[in-house]
């Protein structure tokens, strides 16, 4: 482009006077100045000049605009330069992403970047012997969330990053996009060429991985077509794919899923990092894959929280949150569960009005009445808020549709907007979109139009499956009450208590009545009777209801088994919070084959199921787990958390490997001897024998005696 031209698009675009006149002293320079400055004001990008071409032909430039569009073109045509234009593209989309963190549904004007709101969590990685089952396994703790990728598996590379809804998957993966487009130095990817990140439930109907990326990732205006896709991932090296949420891909089990499941077994992309993110494993994986699970927050990492994404460095604000949670000590295993926690921490912090809690039930009936109270307040006609306050108290067919989605032997968590609008009225559906109850997303169906373009439709989804399960538990109590006991029983053995916990204790809470019809069924079933101990707590909201039998329950040894059910497992930790929590004593709790890891504090114990032992009134402690070699650090660190339990007297280790002497534990020692303390180990002579050696840990020299 000549100087002439170059003047006039500056004029034409608005350009300060004072690049025109840079531009018209260094003539030579002038091309390259005006390039930097479109690029930066975006009238051109790596993928398109459409606004260049358009002012060219605008100031009657047509010659010049056809000559720039063949030599774009002919740019776009090689593979450095397709290369180049895929990378700019992902940035733009991932940034669209992580810029749009929402703690507080309701709250859609107040939007974070993930970097602001980022904490971590505890993470563990499953150690073993090549595989994830058997002898010699255990979970050891991670200090930091990316150090999941300092020690990569032998090839194939691939990674699994296993928790439970809400305890911060996506989140911990948008980090990692952050990480990239940012260039920090250090991150696992920073050295990555390409980083592809698809979330999983948007791919229904999805025949490809390439079709993914170019239907999900790129703008409709990027000029790269499938194949050029293919050959950027046939050809680069140092590629990674994140795969986010296994457990809600639409093509779970179907024939169009297996390039897919290709990928997670290697078949497709060996040599690729790959990481799938899910709630639970897939059917089919490579043994050298790297399993991590996410533990949830604990005391330190909801303190990090409060600080950086609530109130900064206000200390008394701080403290205020951390009461609200220890005036309402049923939330603390709620609180465990990062997404809850935040929501928890910013209404603690924006509610003057904030209560006790006296149950789970409780806190959500003032969580979702919040959410309806932020709409109200921003209307001021009197019949909008009287049609809002019917839409927030009458609401039984958007609960029998959250039941029938989650009784379905494969659960239904997304609708067609059409189909929901149907069955729940367009004012109904409007009032809950907007206080961000639901949310719509828009997917691409497997059809097309006449000119091969993609049809797309949009589907709803709840903010999070737990409030499925909180309009859900309406149903159940309804059902409860008009069923007889055989047909209930029927009716909840669709219904994993472990799977939907708190669709059991919402109903239990919403409706007594009901209740006490469920809480007898879980009472027969099998790990169902400490389950219901928490359903009756429920129930009454009073933890002197159910005093008497956690005290029961305390007096004789309490056993955590690895081959409990997950139901009983976690069940049975927070009966034990609950005892700690009101000063009732706990004799002695046996862990059999839990691999018990203590957080860096001390605070806390986590377990093989991924739940946390809190702090507990507890005054034996035994350790069960036979040929487990155990290294310094995670005797020290059961050491500390024996020392945080005041009450506690007695540790004993159970046929481990223990290390010939326990090392930079002083100060520990040092308080396990002032309470006079014992650490004992027990291992059987031979494997024929049923006879037991003993032997003591002297609390001053770290040596272990006879």
């Amino acid at each position: 482009m000549t100087v002439t031209i170059i003047l006039e698009l500056s004029v034409l675009f608005g350009y300060p006077d004072a690049l025109v006149e840079d531009i018209i002293t260094n003539a030579a320079d002038g091309a390259r100045l005006m390039i930097k400055s479109m690029d930066e004001t975006g009238h051109i990008k790596p993928t398109n000049i459409s606004p260049l071409l358009n002012a060219l032909k605008k100031i009657n430039h047509h010659d010049t605009a056809r000559q720039v569009e063949e030599w774009f073109i002919e740019c776009l045509s090689s593979e450095a330069a397709h290369l180049q234009i895929l990378t700019a593209e992902l940035k733009l989309t991932y940034k669209a992403l992580y810029e749009a963190i929402q703690p507080i549904p309701y709250i859609r004007d107040r939007l974070y970047c993930v970097d602001k709101v980022f904490i971590e969590g505890g993470s563990e990685v499953w150690v073993g012997k090549g595989t994830f089952r058997g002898k010699g396994h255990s979970w050891v703790r991670l200090e930091s969330y990316e150090d999941i990728y300092i020690n990569p598996p032998k090839k194939p590379v691939r990674f699994i990053i296993q928790a439970d809804p809400g305890f911060g998957k996506t989140t911990q993966t948008l980090q990692y996009t952050f990480n990239w487009v940012t260039g920090v130095d250090g991150s696992p990817f920073a050295d990555c060429r390409v980083l592809i990140y698809l979330q999983l439930r948007q791919l229904r109907g999805v025949r490809s991985l390439e079709v993914a990326i170019r239907r999900y990732l790129l703008s409709k205006s990027c000029q790269l077509k499938i194949a050029d896709i293919e050959e950027i991932l046939e050809h680069t090296t140092s590629v990674a794919i994140i795969l986010d949420g296994w457990d809600e891909y639409p093509e779970l089990d179907t024939k169009l899923g297996g390039y897919m499941r290709d990928i997670i077994t290697a078949r497709a992309f060996p040599e690729h990092v790959v990481t799938l993110t899910t709630r639970y494993l897939p059917k089919k994986f490579p043994a050298t894959a790297s399993r991590v699970r996410l533990t949830g927050f604990d005391d330190q990492a909801r303190d990090q929280y409060i600080r950086k994404a609530v109130v900064g460095d206000d200390d008394e604000a701080v403290e205020q949150i951390k009461q609200r949670l220890k005036d309402s000590p049923v939330l603390a295993d709620l609180c465990q569960v990062p997404l809850f926690f935040v929501m928890f921490a910013h209404l603690a912090h924006e509610k003057e009005e904030f209560k006790r809690f006296r149950s789970v039930t409780d806190f959500f009936s003032f969580m979702i009445k919040c959410f309806h109270d932020h709409l109200r307040n921003k209307e001021k006609d009197c019949n909008v808020e009287r049609q809002c306050r019917r839409y927030e108290s009458v609401h039984e067919e958007l609960s029998a549709l959250a039941y029938e989605g989650l009784s379905k032997p494969n659960q239904q968590i997304v609708w067609n907007k059409e189909e929901l609008i149907r069955r729940l009225g367009e004012g109904f559906y409007e009032h809950h979109k907007r206080i961000g109850m639901l949310v719509e997303e828009e997917v691409i169906t497997d059809q097309t139009t006449a000119d091969d373009s993609d049809v797309y439709s949009t589907e709803i989804r709840f903010y999070h499956k737990l409030f499925c399960e909180w309009y859900a538990a309406y149903r159940l109590a309804e059902l409860a009450m008009t069923m007889d006991d055989a047909e209930l029983s029927r009716e909840l053995e669709k219904l994993d208590p472990y799977d939907l916990q708190y669709l059991y204790r919402f109903a239990c809470g919403l409706n007594p009545a009901a209740g006490k019809k469920i809480i007898s069924y879980l009472q027969s079933i099998e790990g169902g009777e400490k389950f219901a101990v928490l359903c009756i707590l429920e129930q009454t909201g009073k933890v002197d209801d159910i005093k008497e039998t956690v005290r029961k329950l305390c007096a004789d040894r309490v056993s955590i088994q690895s081959n409990d059910t997950k139901l009983l497992q976690r069940s049975t930790v927070q009966l034990l919070d609950i005892a700690s929590r009101h000063k009732i004593p706990i004799a002695q709790v046996d862990l059999d084959s839990c691999s018990p890891v203590a957080n860096l504090s001390g605070s806390s114990l986590t377990i093989i199921s991924q739940f946390s032992l809190p702090i507990l009134s507890i005054q034996r402690l035994m350790v069960l787990d036979s040929d487990r070699r155990m290294t310094n650090e995670e005797v020290v660190g059961i050491l500390s958390y024996m020392a945080e339990c005041t009450g506690m007297r007695v540790l004993r280790f159970f046929n481990e490997t223990l290390p010939d002497r326990v090392q930079e534990a002083e100060p520990i020692m040092s308080i396990l001897r002032s309470r006079d303390a014992r650490v004992v180990g027990r291992k059987i002579r031979t494997e024929s024998s049923s006879n037991y050696s003993d032997y003591y840990l002297d609390l001053c020299s770290g040596v272990w005696k006879i």
